[in-house]
C-alpha cells in the first residue's frame, strides 16, 4: 500500500472519532488546549485534509475527545 493510501486510512480514522463523539474541530481545538496542546481551527481542518500529521498528533487528538480504544475496521 502507498503512503497516500496510509495517509486516507488514518485521516479517515481520526475523522471517524470526531464524528461519532460529535466533535466539530472548534471543539477539538478546546479539548487539546486542555491537554496544553496549542493549535488552531484551520490548521487543523488542513492537516485533516491533507491527512499528514504526526502519530503524537493522532494520539493528542484521541486523548482530548476522550476515546479510550480505536477501530482499526469497520464491521
Amino acid at each position: 500500500m502507498s503512503d497516500t493510501v496510509w495517509e486516507a486510512k488514518v485521516k479517515g480514522l481520526l475523522k471517524a472519532e470526531l464524528k461519532r463523539r460529535n466533535v466539530t474541530y472548534a471543539q477539538l481545538v478546546e479539548k487539546l488546549a486542555a491537554l496544553d496542546v496549542v493549535d488552531t481551527e484551520p490548521n487543523i481542518r488542513n492537516k485533516l485534509a491533507r491527512g499528514k500529521f504526526t502519530a503524537v498528533f493522532l494520539v493528542q487528538c484521541l486523548e482530548a475527545i476522550g476515546a479510550t480504544s480505536l477501530r482499526l475496521l469497520e464491521s
